[in-house]
């Protein structure tokens, strides 16, 4: 039904209906309603509109049918959706208080905004900020999207526009350009409009999703060799190899602005002394299924001491002898060069992404030429665009850079300080950013400054507690010889806790993967805050201490030090309706309560939900690349007459072949009805290169008795119960994926 000012004024008969077009214009007014939850509001001198997308306002297609716009006969037009209602009088003025308003619905309610309102700070459930460098514990974070006013309105202003794939100032007759959310408590739909307007969340490279090695740290050869090594004999899982920024020369650097008093931080010619046969290690590294990021700070661009540097002066009709020319991301023909000699050669020798370190807004912000346009913004637009090369994923490893930066997976928080503090605030950080469409971090894990291991060994394992249920697994720190943050390096109690984690997120990649699935077909964050699910229940804003991973987990990280030779930290936790069971010792909890949690230092407060099955595969030390030729279901005891359901997703990890329906799915159901538990794997559907067409099926059935009996199929199949973690394991042969699997399992309740 639509939200329209009222009956009343829809029984008066001076109204006239306007033909259903979109955008509506009005003299040199123009609106676009993009969703029910979103009007576009444009004011330009002589009709001059924009047409030309901006880095924020990326699908100009973008337009709903579900409106209905209303004339009134002393000059009011009155545009109305099931949100809103955009009052505008045609006198040709810009809007203003007296020509401009807007009623949106907000329980209820019908309330009023105006022209002039500025977002309300203190009603906004959280945004982000491009970086966290130098910072100890809580900043102040800018606005997202989420507001408990049920409203919020982005500024595109005199922002550049995109014309012909590149940057430009807009006409000056573009007075106004702004978008106006209205979406009282349904946050789901107000993050869907972000995203209509602005483009989708991509399916980011799954490599992306493991586990990182990152240091700060002039590595030989040899040594990035026995690193590997190293990964092996102490049965930790690796995905991604970063180099920093030994990997090329720096003392050769003679010109330049310079970062921290050092012009060598910018290079792209690789330091032989270090490693002198870069192609030998980088294709013994693909041959181990790693895959390799370098660090890149392009603010000095490529200078005379680089090996490419004649041919990129040649490129730019130049001589090597001329003067060298400054780094210019507003020049569309030394970009490409630049991009072509300074990556491209690296790229050949099988680097994978580029870590964009661009550290310099402090410097030089704005592109030159360019009216209010950050090197950042612009720069992660270009690096992602020029990582979409032979049909793969775009991958770009930089700081957030604003609105419309979801795009551009995946985003580094910055140099953040390792302690309890900082530890404590990028809990609720993390899971605010995605209330400003930031989906996708991978964190400093311990933070890049910090104490040795003797000092904080467990605030390091409880931060990795926190990476178990976060978009990445990243470690990093400082150039320092006393903070190396290979887990094994920390004393083997802190080891032995994180390998529990390692090793827990490599069996649940098909989990994490398929809930990245949901946030690029639904826009919902990976970490996901409580009002999200539950935006009616008060409860939901009180814990900013704990979110959920999906659609399955709560997790509460451990924030402060614990006591006594366990570490043992407590935490309380809201559970929301429903069965949740803990899932480091399967104890069970009715919902709707706060409870208080306890763990010593190899676990911490994760629940799971009942009844709902999730999809794991065993564990892998590469666990982002490999099939999964063991499907794993594990699930608990719903409540009673309980059916839930979750879908498994697949694809080739690394290819845009899933935007052209290359990918399967596959539902996995629960029924319960009294102790008898239904778990039903649906045929697969769909197809992608090199898929599976045989895998075994295990289901895992925790948190029960021992089950009295269970058939696979109709056909009674053996049970494997483990008491201690109280599991009832069923398994299958190899089974064509095509076949649908029904597993019952007659099970009482603990």
């Amino acid at each position: 039904m639509k939200f329209i000012s009222s009956l009343i004024g829809l029984l008066i008969i001076n109204l006239t209906l306007f033909a259903q077009t979109n955008p509506i214009v009005l003299g040199n007014a123009r609106f676009t309603v993009i969703t029910p939850e979103l009007i576009r509001l444009e004011y330009a001198v002589d009709q001059d509109f924009v047409d030309d997308p901006t880095l924020f306002a990326a699908n100009r297609t973008a337009r709903t049918s579900d409106f209905e716009v209303i004339k009134k006969d002393d000059g009011w037009v009155h545009i109305s959706t099931s949100r809103m209602r955009v009052e505008y009088y045609t006198d040709g003025f810009p809007f203003g208080q007296t020509n401009f308003k807007i009623f949106y619905k907000k329980g209820n309610e019908e309330k009023r905004f105006m022209i002039y309102q500025e977002n309300d700070k203190a009603s906004n459930l959280g945004g982000t900020v491009p970086t966290l460098d130098g910072m100890n514990g809580e900043i102040e974070v800018d606005n997202g999207l989420l507001s408990r006013e049920g409203w919020f309105i982005i500024k595109d202003d005199y922002k550049p526009i995109l014309k012909d794939n590149w940057i430009e100032n807009r006409s000056k007759n573009s007075i106004m350009d702004r978008y106006f959310f209205a979406y009282d408590t349904d946050y789901k739909a107000a993050l869907k409009a972000l995203t209509a307007i602005s483009g989708e969340v991509p399916m980011p490279q799954k490599y992306a999703l493991g586990a990182w090695y990152c240091r700060w740290w002039d590595y030989t050869a040899d040594e990035y060799r026995a690193l590997i090594q190293e990964y092996k004999e102490h049965d930790f899982p690796l995905d991604v190899m970063v180099f920093d920024m030994g990997w090329h020369t720096q003392k050769e650097a003679k010109e330049g602005t310079g970062h921290a008093g050092n012009r060598g931080w910018t290079g792209y010619t690789w330091n032989k002394e270090l490693i002198p046969n870069p192609q030998a290690l980088l294709s013994e590294m693909k041959k181990e299924h790693l895959h390799i990021s370098l660090n890149d700070h392009p603010h000095d661009g490529i200078r005379n001491h680089e090996a490419t540097y004649a041919q990129f002066m040649e490129s730019l009709s130049k001589k090597p002898t001329d003067p060298t020319p400054l780094f210019d991301a507003s020049d569309s023909t030394y970009m490409n060069a630049f991009f072509n000699y300074a990556l491209a050669p690296n790229e050949a020798l099988g680097v994978d992404f580029w870590w964009l370190d661009w550290q310099q807004d402090y410097l030089y912000p704005y592109v030159r030429g360019i009216n209010g346009l950050t090197h950042l913004e612009w720069l992660n637009h270009l690096y992602f665009l020029n990582s979409k090369k032979d049909n793969k994923r775009g991958m770009n490893y930089s700081r957030w850079s604003g609105f419309g930066s979801h795009r551009y997976p995946i985003q580094f928080s910055g140099d953040y300080v390792g302690s309890w503090e900082s530890l404590k605030f990028q809990v609720p950080f993390t899971v605010n950013s995605g209330n400003a469409g930031c989906f996708f971090w991978a964190h400093d894990i311990g933070g890049f400054f910090g104490e040795p291991k003797d000092k904080a060994w467990e605030l390091y394992t409880r931060w990795t507690q926190f990476g178990l249920t976060n978009t990445s697994l990243r470690i990093h720190s400082v150039y320092d010889e006393n903070l190396d943050r290979r887990p094994w390096l920390w004393g083997e109690t802190a080891e032995k806790s994180m390998q529990i984690i390692y090793h827990l997120r490599s069996e649940l990649m098909p989990y994490i993967y398929s809930t990245v699935w949901q946030a690029h077909t639904e826009t919902l964050p990976v970490l996901r805050g409580m009002y999200l699910e539950y935006p009616e229940t008060e409860e939901a804003y009180l814990h900013e201490n704990q979110y959920l991973w999906g659609d399955a987990f709560i997790s509460a990280p451990i924030t402060s030090a614990g006591k006594g030779d366990n570490k043992i930290a407590s935490q309380d936790v809201w559970l929301p309706e429903g069965v949740w069971y803990h899932f480091f010792n399967q104890e069970k909890f009715e919902g709707d309560q706060v409870i208080t949690s306890s763990a010593d230092i190899n676990a911490f407060p994760l629940f799971i939900k009942g009844g709902l099955p999730i999809p794991m595969q065993d564990y892998t030390p590469r666990m982002t690349t490999s099939s999964i030729q063991n499907l794993r279901v594990k699930c608990y005891p719903g409540l009673q007459n309980q059916e839930s359901s979750f879908k498994l997703y697949e694809d080739d990890g690394t290819s845009i072949n899933y935007k052209k329906g290359e990918y399967t799915v596959t539902n996995l159901t629960y029924k319960r009805k009294d102790n008898t538990h239904k778990i039903t794997i649906t045929p697969e559907e769909g197809n992608f290169a090199n898929q599976l067409k045989n895998r075994t099926y295990q289901v895992e059935f925790m948190g029960a008795k021992k089950a009295k009996s269970a058939t696979i199929n109709g056909k009674k199949a053996k049970v494997v119960y483990n008491d201690t973690l109280k599991c009832n394991t069923i398994k299958s042969k190899k089974v064509d994926t095509t076949k649908q699997l029904i597993i019952v399992i007659n099970a009482e309740d603990l």
